[in-house]
């Protein structure tokens, strides 16, 4: 990394990974001398000062996440676990990252649309026709729909991961409806408040104006053609793990927060009651499940959905963002065509890698697999979060018998990829930097005609615990502030 700054004492042992601070020989990357300088030089009682300021932020602010577990009877609700010691990004490495993000999403944003429409990527033998018909995210009801401005997929979180020598890889696709928009805006406000000599000295690329990019891009799907067009946020209510973040993202954008009940649908049209009588809604920024969206059209049971919005859709009075229908390509199975999407809609090669997949339909990576489950890791498809998964270099002998059974009963749900050892960077613990692993999930904003914007920097995520790998704040992971380097 050209020339680098020896420390004065080495802080921790890199080990086998590839790590975002420190290069070979224990000295400081380029890009984060600043940052290490800086934390470095910190007293125990100025830390605990800081820390002591961001916990108390986080509480008043009521950023938190609701944890369910099986165990209890009541969900607990908890702040995310966040990192003083920013990740930074060179100004380079995210201008090849920007690419690739760019490249995937316009690419599956097609497919998407070929999937309802012509079909043409399963004529062409590309994509088997059974991955479609028999995924749980395929919705008939979408069939030749026509989507406003083609965006399917408005808003998408794509998580990344570097391998030992520092390459970055795609490790998901989150395409239905992405969370953690919220703590990406609230970390960068408390980290100015915090550091603000970090953020004087160094030139980060602003992420506040991405607020105003979201709100651009989703009134860019207005089919009413007004200059003002009606926006709301439909949320689950108040006991979503998510709900913070999408009071805090209707606030900020101006928008309106509902609920299923505060919505009717009258000819073919969705309005919102308020205090001035019904409005009429353009804009439907969605946070439930497409399960919950309607129970005329899905699920008959649902309450968080209103009965008619599918007709409103469909009649062309409506948009609905994420599109009805999209996690056809969320799946993790189909994450493995990926890059022949890429090549067949772009007639581009991938700028950014998969990590090797092996499809458990397919008898000999089966095989294959079987024989080497400590060593691999193994997710459902269709499940998220963290669950659903087997990590064999860290599961017990029980663990992976039991996994073994389940893959032979039902092949078709799953996948495996050999475990990638995610790069680390530093965390402030007991006033001293230690190693943590990390992912980075990038978010990607597209309007009308593909119009694209990814958000500088997005959220590193963080394994807190010392060698864990899952990083999903369902299942204990915290996060840090992503500095893109202008």
């Amino acid at each position: 990394m050209g020339n680098m700054k020896q420390t004065p004492c080495a802080p921790y042992s890199l080990d086998a990974f590839f790590d975002e601070m420190f290069g070979g020989s224990q000295s400081v990357r380029p890009h984060y001398e600043s940052v290490y300088s800086r934390f470095s030089g910190m007293g125990d009682t100025e830390l605990a000062a800081k820390q002591k300021s961001m916990e108390r932020r986080m509480m008043e602010e009521g950023i938190t996440f609701t944890l369910y577990k099986p165990e209890q009877m009541y969900p607990l609700e908890r702040t995310i676990p966040f990192d003083l010691i920013p990740r930074v990004i060179s100004s380079d490495e995210w201008a090849y990252l920007e690419k690739g993000l760019e490249q995937r999403v316009k690419a599956l944003n097609r497919f998407v649309h070929d999937v309802y429409h012509d079909q043409n990527i399963v004529r062409d033998g590309i994509v088997p026709r059974r991955m479609i018909v028999a995924n749980c995210y395929f919705r008939p009801e979408m069939v030749r729909v026509q989507v406003p401005g083609n965006a399917y997929i408005t808003t998408s979180g794509i998580d990344l991961i570097r391998d030992v020598s520092g390459e970055y890889y795609v490790l998901e696709d989150n395409l239905r409806s992405p969370s953690g928009f919220s703590y990406l805006f609230k970390g960068r406000t408390i980290m100015n408040e915090l550091f603000p000599e970090l953020s004087l000295t160094n030139s980060i690329r602003d992420v506040d104006h991405s607020l105003n990019r979201f709100l651009t891009t989703l009134r860019s799907l207005s089919p009413s053609g007004k200059s003002e067009p009606v926006i709301a946020l439909l949320t689950p209510g108040e006991y979503n793990s998510a709900y913070y973040e999408h009071a805090f993202l209707a606030q900020q954008m101006g928008i309106h927060l509902v609920e299923g009940r505060d919505l009717v649908a009258m000819n073919h049209k969705i309005y919102m009651r308020s205090l001035t009588g019904l409005k009429q809604i353009d804009v439907l920024y969605r946070r439930i499940d497409d399960d919950f969206l309607d129970p005329l059209a899905f699920d008959p049971n649902s309450l968080l959905g209103v009965a008619g919005i599918m007709n409103a859709y469909r009649a062309g009075n409506l948009a609905i963002a994420n599109a009805p229908g999209t996690g056809v390509s969320d799946d993790k199975a189909m994450y493995i065509y990926v890059p022949d999407m890429i090549r067949y809609y772009l007639g581009e090669e991938p700028i950014l890698k998969n990590v090797p997949t092996y499809l458990l339909s397919r008898p000999e990576e089966r095989e294959y697999v079987l024989g080497r489950l400590p060593e691999m890791v193994v997710k459902e498809t269709s499940l998220s979060g963290g669950y659903g998964m087997l990590i064999g270099p860290t599961a017990t002998d029980e663990e992976i018998a039991a996994f073994k059974q389940q893959i032979l009963q039902y092949p078709d749900r799953y996948i495996a990829q050999p475990t990638v050892q995610l790069s680390r960077a530093p965390i402030m613990q007991q006033g001293k930097m230690q190693p943590r692993h990390i992912d980075l999930r990038a978010f990607v904003l597209m309007g009308a005609d593909e119009s694209i914007h990814v958000i500088p920097g997005g959220l590193t995520r963080v394994a807190m615990r010392e060698g864990s790998l899952i990083v999903n704040s369902s299942q204990g992971g915290g996060c840090k502030d992503t500095w893109v380097l202008a």
